[in-house]
């Protein structure tokens, strides 16, 4: 494994763990006290929540609407919200290199605005939340389609390629999902979960427009609570990727941290840290990457749960020297009390017959990536207690 490349976010791990250290450690001991009965969620009535949210990238020459920008343009996305209630948005443009006019937007139909205001600058690299949507209040469990004018020109936006749903660019069909990064609501009343992944989490293997995504399913299964999606297809623990993003433990502060409510994080990478090339084929790296992801869990007083990492046995670069790698973490997981607690993808999707590969009836058909009943299976996995 050449040490130049898996270092750099490793170290960047190391830095940034201490920057959110200083953003949280004030809000930390009195999250921790709101939460110390044991209770899931917030304490107080109407406190703002995340109800929906993705992770961020930046485009490439072959993203051409994010790449190109918008003049005048119209995006619409329609999001499942879990948690119900009052509603505010968040945009984002974490990747953005100059300000970007927001508005006029509308949400459920019903005009939003910010700071009183119909329209809005979002800042390069910043977020925007929006006022309280007035009169709206989304049932948990619902739909919620938001359309936003860009009165341009942009330049290139922040955005997430493919969402596994339907939303539009000036009514023509997308899956990607343009600034918008979050909506908020005040009617939680179980844990909020981050789930921090890759392509399984993101939804591939599902169809679009099903919600059939494992965390989706997830949700269903924790009435009053929320499940943010931040997957992130081809995303690593560790290095960065011009077209599947920054790391987890580079985007750890921006998608996870941020997010109102937040109770616990979900952690589900590591395979395309084996898979996709230069591989990291010393388990030591990856463990010490989770590492750094506990220590800045624990610091913003969230617990954290680990995904053992599934098999992919009939994925285009599986081998039987990487498969070891695999059950190498795996172990270390199970038995190294590296994180709170543990959700075994590993168990819940592998063939008891051959487990360096899923069980064919959950294997959408590449080897790696699970289908409905796989995500269904993933979903089960997650015992709930871990998540309180």
């Amino acid at each position: 494994m050449p040490a130049v490349t898996a270092r750099g976010p490793a170290r960047r791990g190391v830095l940034t763990a201490a920057a959110a250290g200083v953003a949280v450690a004030a809000a930390a001991p009195a999250a921790r006290a709101a939460q110390s009965d044991g209770s899931a969620g917030p304490k107080r009535a109407g406190s703002w929540v995340t109800s929906w949210a993705t992770a961020q990238t930046a485009p490439t020459a072959a993203d051409t609407v994010a790449a190109t920008g918008l003049t005048d343009g119209v995006v619409s996305a329609t999001v499942r919200l879990s948690a119900g209630g009052g509603v505010r948005l968040r945009y984002g443009n974490a990747f953005g290199a100059v300000p970007v006019l927001i508005g006029p937007v509308t949400a459920g139909g019903r005009a939003v605005t910010f700071g009183g205001r119909r329209q809005a600058w979002l800042a390069a690299g910043a977020s925007l939340t929006s006022d309280p949507v007035g009169g709206l209040r989304a049932p948990e469990g619902s739909a919620l389609t938001v359309e936003t004018r860009l009165p341009g020109p942009t330049g290139p936006l922040s955005f997430h390629r493919n969402t596994h749903a339907s939303h539009s660019v000036d009514g023509v069909r997308t899956t990607s999902v343009f600034l918008l990064a979050g909506v908020e609501v005040t009617g939680g009343y179980g844990p909020v979960v981050a789930v921090l992944g890759d392509s399984v989490t993101e939804g591939v293997g599902t169809p679009d427009d099903a919600d059939l995504r494992w965390p989706d399913q997830l949700a269903r299964r924790l009435p009053g609570s929320a499940v943010a999606n931040l997957g992130v297809s081809g995303n690593r623990l560790l290095l960065d990727d011009a077209r599947f993003g920054p790391g987890g433990q580079a985007r750890f502060d921006r998608d996870v941290l941020s997010l109102p409510g937040l109770r616990t994080v979900l952690v589900q990478l590591g395979v395309n840290d084996l898979q996709q090339p230069p591989s990291q084929t010393d388990p030591a790296w990856v463990l010490d990457g989770y590492r750094q992801l506990v220590l800045r869990a624990r610091s913003a007083g969230l617990r954290i749960v680990g995904a053992t990492v599934a098999p992919f046995e009939g994925w285009t670069r599986w081998t039987p020297e990487l498969d070891e790698v695999r059950q190498r973490i795996n172990r270390a997981i199970r038995t190294g009390r590296l994180f709170d607690a543990v959700a075994d993808f590993d168990a819940a999707l592998h063939d008891p017959a051959r487990p360096s590969r899923l069980l064919p009836a959950f294997d959408s058909g590449d080897g790696l990536h699970p289908n409905p009943s796989g995500h269904a299976a993933l979903a089960a996995a997650v015992d709930r207690r871990t998540l309180l």
